[in-house]
């Protein structure tokens, strides 16, 4: 969500989403179970809607890093051939048993991990009378992602290529300039209301 189809995104990127194999996939949303992250099937599905090729990567962000759909489309990505960057807690995955039929957990499948520091149970502000509230992963995955792109860019920037990004549909000549990039990854990107 933070860098596919924003300002300052890379163009050439896509969000993949739970929420896919209901606005993709067409799976009834009335019939959606609650705990659909934990079903490794979902996993499977979901990557079954993505349009890959060669030369694609993944970064796959999941704070606990155990559930099934995640661990299963991170297999799914893994068994296609392409790389995989994971942006996880370790203190938290290392923490927990997975829910996926392998035991395995993202960052024991992901060619490189990002650890966004969230401490186990994700939440950071002691309460009177015990327990934790405000999560970070949030925060810290978001900004983990956008210093990836960030490196992105500058090793592109280095090699003499111009960076493919969103401007703001909110400053002059943008739209122009937007569509313009997505037209040059016709195909290879989608975009829709959701």
């Amino acid at each position: 969500m933070e860098i596919a189809g924003r300002a300052g995104g890379l163009v050439g990127t896509n969000k993949v989403s739970l929420r896919d194999v209901v606005f993709i996939g067409g799976m009834d949303p009335t019939g959606v179970d609650p705990l659909l992250e934990r079903d490794p099937a979902t996993g499977r599905q979901l990557f079954g809607l993505v349009k890959t090729a060669p030369g694609d990567a993944f970064v796959v962000i999941s704070n606990s890093g155990g559930n099934g759909s995640v661990v299963e489309f991170a297999l799914a990505v893994k068994e296609a051939g392409l790389p995989l960057v994971a942006i996880t807690s370790v203190a938290h995955s290392s923490a927990i048993q997975s829910r996926h039929p392998s035991g395995k957990r993202l960052f024991e499948i992901a060619d490189i991990v990002i650890d966004n520091l969230a401490p186990y149970g994700d939440a950071i502000l002691d309460l009177p009378g015990g327990g934790k509230a405000c999560g970070i992963s949030s925060v810290t995955s978001a900004t983990a992602a956008q210093m990836v792109v960030a490196e992105a860019l500058a090793r592109l920037v280095a090699d003499g290529g111009t960076p493919p990004v969103y401007l703001s549909a909110n400053i002059p000549d943008a739209d122009e300039h937007n569509q313009k990039l997505e037209d040059h990854y016709a195909g290879r990107i989608h975009r829709g209301p959701f």
